[in-house]
């Protein structure tokens, strides 16, 4: 993509189709005039009145201990520097997006116009009452430091300059377990820290709190090495500066231990990381471009333990594997403040989270056979879902611990399972799934690339690395709609229907043709055919030049389907073809099947999709719990409809003890755990949170993910085929843009998991 469209497509995803990134919801009814005079006046009263009493019943009427405020005056906005306040607001809003994404924590974004400190100061001393915590962003140093010192000091709710301590945290995470794979003492190793602004004077303290020796650091600045001879250091630099007589990166880094790069890009030579000690522990952190490039940095040194700021290597330093879990943490326990103990239990709880078993969900979204504590390895990953179980109590605990806690938590297990629940109000599955398909894309072919936004779907998933494109369709269509796109890639265009094509059409043909000509086929209907998109697809895929096709956007699903069964057929062992649809709600990823091809399934289909979704789920991470569904629950009613739902569990649970299976049961109490646990504590979905839905028919299932979509806004992901011998997947009629996007991903995920399983054959 040109940098025109990249621009256009940042400005367009900001703009619409509402301005900005986070919105305020009613968490309370409002239909009704009682609802409204409860909501306000005159009900409102009460709970004033309540608050003048104790001021803490704040926090039991009102949103305030779980609302944090993400504040800066745009001084230094990521590598934009001084923007000023309204144009930091994009960044601020993302910043609330990530709060509400990763710990469920609301945010108010507020954007102050005053870089003098005490007005700065004075205005978030004026607004705190709002807000259960105050996050400071985007300040330059040195005012950020002084800023922090004091709001710290005059308010008594949590205050943390993330850009300060963010990155110091997980740095020093990971540096504990760097050391320790090196066999390395903090106190003993020589340490280069290169930068001296918020985030590198943060990490450096974090690190001497945690044993490093103030005599074995060198910090740099733009001017080099500050040593304690150099005139007019701010007090910060002071407190690093060197007795050693050295002016240069070169010799800081003459038998380091440890470099630590929060500065500019390419700084680092081979040459200087040579001059280091053996295992050398190397952080590049400058974002997107490192101090020295991870490939480079291998390639120099084999005995190097490396991390960077960047997702598509190993030992990612993201400081979002820090601030919404040690916000969440502090709020839970109603914490006066972040203090050291509390930054220091986050560094434990995620140095210790990376040794411990990493769930297979995280192995699966990172396409790892077992991720295991290493040298590539030494920090979770941010899509890791134990992190909110860990982080926060930790943090929580620190709290009650120094004394700062208002609100001491008892029951842990009961907290700990609290934190879980608020990661369905957030799914993360996409993203996982995006990050798995990237890690090896395959060859999709898009079946109707003269469609715009298949087209559109296509740039994206070529652009973000998600799939190598086959565009198929009308050549001079294509290529006069991705110049209207500034589609302007390398990508392979076949047209089905031109006489370029003769040679693949003939040896698709032959093919197709040796398959069925004892089925009524002859040789020239199968030249024919294979003038058909559909058909010429599914042969690509067949013939292995492709690994996987998408189709379905401007026809109907059996019409698309039949050349499908056709050509490609049903996996071994498989009688019977299903799809699931993936919906993304408040509780969680919920599978839903049968919702595209089977209109009356038997018991033995239904026991068959049942079976068939599971292994789906089980190949995206999640561990299916499923609810046969019906309008009876349990043997209620003897009506056909409902007995053959029975009879699939009774098949199930003889075939399949270990599933997590049951049914029939009605829809309310399949998704309520607490009447499911009340009313039928025999089942085996009691206590448990279902996530795999199996529908009695066509009808309940395609209504049932459609007004999910339609009504709660679920975002789809599907129907996914199952059952098939290769990856095929069909879209629904006139799929958005992202559905496809997100079909592309499934398919290379597809691919993926079938040629893992053929490895391990």
């Amino acid at each position: 993509m040109s940098k025109r469209s990249k621009r256009l497509e940042a400005l367009l995803y900001h703009a619409k189709p509402t301005p900005g990134k986070i919105k305020v919801v009613p968490t309370k009814k409002y239909a009704s005039q009682r609802d409204l005079s409860l909501a306000y006046s005159p009900g409102v009263a009460e709970p004033c009145l309540e608050i003048v009493k104790d001021i803490n019943n704040v926090y039991k009427y009102t949103a305030k201990g779980n609302l944090v405020a993400v504040i800066s005056n745009g001084t230094a906005v990521l590598g934009l520097g001084n923007i000023g306040p309204e144009a930091s607001k994009p960044v601020m809003e993302g910043k609330g997006l990530l709060f509400k994404i990763f710990a469920d924590i609301d945010v108010f974004d507020i954007e102050v116009d005053t870089e003098d400190i005490d007005a700065f100061i004075e205005t978030v001393k004026n607004i705190a009452p709002t807000f259960g915590g105050i996050n400071l962003e985007d300040i330059k140093a040195p005012e950020a430091f002084e800023i922090e010192r004091r709001l710290k000091e005059e308010l008594d709710i949590p205050v943390m300059h993330d850009d300060q301590h963010g990155t110091a945290i997980i740095s020093a995470a990971a540096l504990l377990n760097a050391l320790e794979l090196a066999d390395k003492n903090i106190e003993e190793v020589q340490i280069v820290v290169s930068g001296a602004g918020a985030a590198a004077i943060s990490c450096t303290r974090l690190y001497q709190a945690f044993g490093a020796k103030r005599e074995n650091i060198v910090m740099l600045d733009s001017k080099g090495v500050i040593r304690d001879d150099r005139a007019s250091l701010t007090s910060q630099k002071a407190e690093f500066a060197t007795h050693r007589r050295i002016d240069t990166l070169a010799e800081a880094m003459q038998n380091a231990d440890v470099f630590i790069g929060l500065s500019q890009p390419d700084i680092v030579t081979p040459d200087m990381l040579k001059s280091m000690a053996d295992n050398p522990i190397v952080f590049a952190m400058a974002n997107p471009v490192p101090e020295i490039s991870y490939q480079l940095a291998i390639d120099t040194r084999d005995d190097i333990i490396m991390a960077t700021g960047r997702s598509d290597h190993p030992n990612q330093v993201n400081n979002v594997l820090g601030f919404p879990f040690i916000f969440r943490g502090a709020l839970d326990v109603r914490a006066t403040k972040i203090n050291e103990e509390m930054k220091m239990a986050a560094v434990k709880a995620l140095s210790n989270l990376a040794k411990e078993p990493v769930p297979e969900q995280v192995n699966i979204a990172y396409s790892e056979t077992r991720l295991t504590f290493g040298r590539d390895y030494i920090i979770p990953k941010p899509f890791d879902p134990r992190l909110i179980a860990e982080v926060p109590p930790a943090v929580a605990k620190a709290a009650m611990k120094s004394g700062v806690a208002k609100e001491p938590i008892e029951d842990w297990d009961r907290y700990r399972n609290s934190l879980l629940e608020r990661l369905g109000s957030d799914n993360k599955l996409v993203r996982l799934l995006t990050g798995r398909a990237k890690s090896n894309p395959k060859r999709v072919v898009f079946a109707e690339a003269d469609q715009l936004d298949v087209l559109k779907a296509a740039q994206i998933a070529y652009e973000e690395g998600i799939a190598v494109p086959i565009l198929l369709g009308r050549r001079d269509t294509i290529l006069s709609l991705m110049e209207e796109l500034e589609f302007d890639a390398d990508v392979q265009i076949i047209d089905p229907k031109s006489d370029e094509e003769i040679e693949r059409k003939n040896k698709y043909a032959n093919a197709y043709w040796q398959q069925k000509m004892r089925k009524g086929i002859t040789k020239y209907a199968a030249q024919k055919i294979m003038r058909e998109r559909n058909y010429f697809a599914a042969m690509m895929v067949n013939e292995g030049d492709a690994d996987a096709l998408i189709s379905g956007y401007s026809a109907s699903y059996p019409k698309v389907v039949k050349p499908m069964l056709e050509l490609i057929g049903m996996a071994k062992g498989v009688s019977r073809i299903a799809t699931t649809n993936i919906m993304m709600t408040q509780r969680g990823p919920m599978f839903l099947s049968d919702t595209a091809i089977n209109i009356n399934p038997t018991a033995e289909d239904l026991a068959k999709i049942a079976y068939m979704t599971s292994k789906v789920a089980k190949m995206f991470g999640i561990d299916p719990v499923i609810a046969m569904t019906s309008y009876s629950n349990f043997g209620s009613s003897d009506n056909p409809n409902a007995t053959k739902v029975r009879d699939a569990v009774a098949y199930l649970h003889k075939t399949y003890p270990d599933m997590v299976v049951d049914g029939e049961l009605q829809m309310d109490f399949a998704l309520n755990s607490k009447m499911l646990q009340d009313i039928f504590p025999f089942s085996k979905l009691a206590g448990r949170k279902v996530n795999t839905l199996i529908f009695p028919n066509l009808d309940t299932a395609n209504i049932t993910y459609k007004l999910l979509k339609e009504l709660n806004k679920a975002e789809s992901i599907g129907p996914i085929m199952i059952g098939m011998r290769k990856p095929v997947h069909i879209l629904q009629l006139g799929a958005s843009v992202d559905e496809i996007v997100n079909m592309v991903t499934v398919a290379v995920v597809d691919v993926q998991e079938r040629e893992k399983r053929q490895h391990k054959k």
